[in-house]
């Protein structure tokens, strides 16, 4: 006698439990994973080799900066040139963490996988999700090691004057993040590609868009957001220009048709660039503040750019001639009647890292979900155990 049963798959069944198994995170299995991953770190000579060649970089370059603009600065100019050394160092610093970081991540799984241990993690009660963190924790810790090292310097800068120390704590917590999002989006093409090298190569191409790439298209696409419109233009009329010295009093209101760059559709563009959202993070005041940064220091400078950017071109034109001298540096009349444009006060950073945050993310959760078992599908030729 033989009975025939149908079995029904119920809403929150076993699919469901296991995909609920695959995100369970616990302390215990993270630090697991983390410790297993820095003591395989801590033994390789090669990492060590890194962090030494890395400090001694940083230390030479910090110094070559120190006594290059020490030398250019005139002798009766005193000032300080902390700003300039620190922004310096801080963009050599993010440019060569950019460099490392992916070599940490890019091969973590897929590297595992290929040795053949990445099946004994999973076959522990570890889940996907705490090997992922783990392994991520592991990387980017491995990366704030090298940032750490990179500390005595960008102090050194501080020290020389001009840069509020509060501009040190965002500007290691910024380097911090960016570090942390970049471990990521290597774990994820670890886990995406089979080989380490490609994985490796996706990752730096992908660091590079974001770093390079971006810049370029925001200039690129400056002709499309190009337009020919009618401007309010305080200018003398056209016979009075034919005077040796024309007298301002005669200047007017006339509508003069040019060409208008409208950034403030692109600037977008900018807000995902590492080096935008570290610089645009400094806590700069009110505009004469952000100017004055802007010019001292490569930080204040990106920040005043992508600050004009954002706001974008002015309404109206002051052309009318003046003789008296423009007054601190400024570029308009005191008398004049065009209003200044003034840099956004809205920062562009919390876009940028949002963005980059969001990324990250993905790239973990495409991470997780590879290192699910029973796994469906593996490239050929890929070793299980």
């Amino acid at each position: 006698m033989s009975v025939d049963t149908e079995i029904t798959a119920q809403p929150g069944g076993p699919t469901t439990s296991r995909r609920r198994e695959d995100w369970r995170l616990t302390w215990h299995g993270i630090r697991t994973v983390t410790q297993l991953e820095l003591r395989q770190r801590v033994r390789s000579t090669r990492w060590k080799v890194a962090l030494i060649v890395w400090f001694v970089v940083v230390g030479g370059i910090t110094g070559l900066t120190t006594g290059a603009l020490h030398a250019l600065q005139s002798s009766g100019d005193d000032e300080p040139l902390g700003a300039l050394i620190f922004g310096i160092v801080v963009f050599f610093v993010l440019f060569l963490g950019l460099l490392v970081s992916p070599t940490l991540s890019a091969a973590s799984i897929n590297g595992d996988r290929n040795a053949g241990t990445l099946a004994t993690l999973q076959a522990t009660l570890l889940s996907p999700a705490e090997i992922v963190i783990g392994k991520l924790l592991a990387a980017w810790l491995a990366a704030l090691a090298f940032l750490a090292a990179s500390v005595p310097f960008i102090v050194w800068a501080l020290a020389a004057g001009g840069v509020a120390v509060l501009s040190l704590v965002t500007t290691l917590l910024m380097l911090a993040v960016v570090l942390l999002v970049v471990c990521a989006i290597g774990l994820g093409f670890s886990a995406l590609v089979a080989k380490t090298s490609g994985s490796a190569v996706l990752t730096y191409l992908t660091v590079g868009g974001l770093s390079v790439v971006t810049p370029v298209l925001f200039g690129l696409s400056t002709p499309l957001v190009t337009t020919q419109e009618e401007v309010r233009v305080w200018t003398l009329p056209a016979s009075a220009w034919e005077e040796t010295n024309p007298s301002p009093s005669l200047c007017r209101w006339e509508t003069e048709t040019m060409s208008r760059v409208h950034t403030e559709r692109t600037w977008w563009l900018l807000a995902v660039n590492p080096f935008v959202i570290v610089a645009d993070s400094q806590p700069l005041g009110d505009r004469e503040e952000i100017e004055r940064a802007g010019a001292t220091s490569p930080l204040g400078l990106i920040q005043l750019g992508v600050r004009y950017a954002r706001t974008g071109p002015s309404a109206e034109e002051d052309w009318c001639p003046y003789y008296g001298g423009f007054v601190d540096g400024s570029d308009t009349r005191p008398d004049s009647p065009v209003e200044r444009v003034e840099p956004s006060d809205q920062a562009v950073w919390p876009w940028g890292l949002g963005v980059l945050l969001v990324v990250a993310g993905g790239a973990v959760v495409v991470a997780v979900n590879r290192l699910r078992i029973p796994t469906r599908t593996l490239p050929q030729g890929t070793r299980v155990a």
